[in-house]
């Protein structure tokens, strides 16, 4: 019985001189490994070797415990082809498909992040535009606001992977006494970037503000933590208001400083690393020292 379904690869390992065996993440069955017989000839059938994060419509042959499924037909589409040209975008790319790759399960299907993959995909190939390096034809490291850019969408899309699994983190609260996250101070307009707003003169810090005069971020918590919970959690890490602040409120990140930005990945990226019990491959190729 043949399948057919749009798919996106996120791996892709040699099987032999000739074939491929290729992970795609599709729309209507979820994750599916399958052999790309001849893949890599000249005159392959699939247009050439298959590349991770290449999108298309995808036929393939059902799989059993035995075996495989085969890949019968990939009808390669436009769009990430120019991604190559800028390392850091393509990095992004790379490092959510290794998530997907690792947080879900075969033939397990999550139309809904699905769609946010490709949308993501679509939205980093539209923010590139970082001009090449000298000599490499790839610039080494993110520059100006296209960098901030995708590490942004990457950041919101991390996010969203965890929310379409069922391990979205707590956010808005507390994840140990459940007191709601309570700030004064928001972003002020007059200040640029992620300053926040002073409290009003003579205004009072509510009890529950003074709760979160340090805000913390614990894995096995999975979410914020409080001022008073804190010590019960020895794994938590300490955030800057900015990035608790962008954190309850997820419309802050497109326009964080860079700054911001950094903690927070930096932040994901510890996470994600106690949900797979090792650090994810791509994370060095994000995370700026």
């Amino acid at each position: 019985m043949l399948t057919k379904d749009i798919a996106i690869c996120i791996r892709a390992v040699d099987f032999s001189e000739t074939s491929q065996i290729v992970t795609f993440f599709t729309r209507a069955s979820g994750k599916v490994s399958v052999i790309a017989k001849g893949s890599k000839r000249p005159k392959s059938t699939f247009d050439g070797p298959i590349e991770v994060l290449s999108f298309g419509k995808i036929v393939f042959s059902n799989s059993t415990k035995e075996k495989l499924a085969t890949l019968t037909e990939f009808q390669q589409q436009p769009g990430f082809t120019n991604l190559p040209r800028d390392l850091f975008t393509l990095n992004c790319g790379l490092f959510a498909a290794e998530l997907v790759n690792h947080l879900t399960n075969d033939y397990d299907p999550h139309p809904e992040l699905f769609d946010s993959f490709l949308q993501f995909l679509q939205s980093i190939h539209e923010a590139r535009g970082i001009p090449a390096s000298a000599g490499t034809g790839l610039p080494l490291r993110r520059q100006g606001d296209e960098g901030r850019k995708a590490l942004s969408l990457l950041i919101l899309f991390q996010l969203t992977l965890l929310r379409e699994i069922g391990l979205m983190p707590i956010l808005n609260a507390c994840a140990n006494c459940k007191t709601r996250y309570e700030i004064r101070g928001t972003r002020d307009p007059r200040f640029r970037g992620d300053r926040l707003a002073p409290a009003e003169a003579g205004g009072r810090e509510t009890k529950d503000e003074a709760n979160w005069s340090e805000v913390y971020f614990g894995s096995s918590a999975n979410g914020l933590i409080c001022k008073d919970c804190e010590p019960s959690f020895p794994d938590k890490i300490r955030l800057t208001k900015n990035a608790a602040a962008c954190l309850a409120n997820l419309r802050q990140i497109a326009e964080s400083q860079e700054k911001t930005l950094n903690e927070i990945e930096r932040l994901l990226v510890s996470h994600f690393t106690e949900l797979l019990g090792h650090r994810p491959r791509m994370a060095k190729h994000i995370l700026k020292s």
